[in-house]
């Protein structure tokens, strides 16, 4: 029964956060035209058993887009605590649906929300503290720690990351230096993608050494990981945009937002070529959140946090919650 409390009073712990900051508790439509942009994200597509016919919409793996839309009708700060969907292996920190929680704020950047989700995270530690749930030490007695992407590559590997602005250099040096990585040539002669070559160190030689930071934010990733997040102005190497890791497991990921539209449908279609040459599928443009930027996007930031990967971190008592 432990787990069970420990999920539910995070639910209202968060509740409870977001409304004493005057934000608006929201909901909206799972069912999409065009579940997310992420190359290596897979959406469940809907099929009706009546008429025994595939139907043209997916589950959302994010409400993002319909997040957005209400940025653009006036929307100023607002939360959803929402089931979402993704067609992935169940692991110890992935499940084919999932609790996302996600809130935006209108004028917001994304420093700002690193604000709010240091104090979400302890608030909820809070409150389960007062109602007798185990809660981790680690978390609730360590102060946070934050660091760029520059910081850990310089720190573990020794090399400034963002002097590596091409996939074939990033990949050079791989071959190089990181010979123990064993890189493949890709299939059909394709070149490496500098996603797959940055996560290729990212996750293999820097990750597993973050469960020693408690709680760390890692933000500024390099600017072709930039997905729907803007290029920071002072340095454009590198995009606005941070991650939480609790003891090593990556929680949140947070954007302060791209608003031109020509950069959004540019990001989309390289997304779209690349799901296709990796994975042979393709999924339709994303017309209503097209129309949603033609309307006009406020700046903002928006973030999206793994509930149950939370609640798996901040309290002992809910492990096990999905076997």
């Amino acid at each position: 029964m432990k787990h069970l409390d420990a999920h539910f009073l995070t639910q209202q712990a968060v509740r409870d956060f977001f409304r004493s900051l005057g934000f608006q508790d929201v909901l909206v439509p799972p069912a999409v035209e065009n579940p997310g942009m992420e190359t290596h994200l897979h959406p469940f597509q809907l099929y009706s058993a009546r008429d025994k016919k595939t139907l043209p919409y997916y589950l959302h793996t994010s409400p993002e887009f319909h997040c957005k839309k209400l940025l653009s009708l006036g929307y100023e700060k607002f939360f959803s605590l929402n089931y979402c969907f993704r067609d992935e292996p169940a692991t110890e920190h992935h499940r084919f649906q999932f609790l996302m929680l996600e809130w935006y704020r209108k004028g917001a950047s994304y420093f700002d929300l690193m604000d709010d989700t240091e104090n979400l995270v302890h608030f909820s530690l809070n409150a389960l503290s007062q109602k007798n749930i185990d809660i981790c030490p680690l978390i609730s007695k360590t102060k946070s720690q934050r660091a760029s992407v520059a910081e850990l590559f310089q720190e573990f590997l020794k090399i400034d990351i963002l002097q590596f602005t091409e996939a074939q250099d990033l990949q050079n040096w791989i071959h190089s230096e990181q010979k123990n990585l064993a890189l493949s040539p890709p299939d059909k002669n394709e070149a490496w993608s500098y996603d797959d070559l940055f996560f290729l160190l990212f996750l293999n030689l820097i990750e597993p050494k973050l469960k020693n930071f408690p709680h760390l934010y890692v933000y500024d990733y390099p600017a072709p990981l930039a997905a729907l997040s803007s290029l920071k102005p002072s340095d454009p190497r590198v995009c606005q945009r941070f991650e939480l890791y609790l003891k090593g497991v990556e929680v949140a990921n947070c954007f302060q937002e791209e608003i031109k539209l020509a950069v959004i449908k540019e990001r989309f279609d390289q997304q779209g070529i690349l799901k296709k040459s990796i994975y042979h599928y393709e999924l339709p443009e994303p017309a209503v959140f097209y129309h949603t930027m033609e309307k006009g996007l406020p700046a903002s930031s928006g973030i999206a946090l793994g509930f149950e990967r939370l609640v798996m971190a901040i309290s002992p008592s809910s492990q096990g919650f999905w076997s």
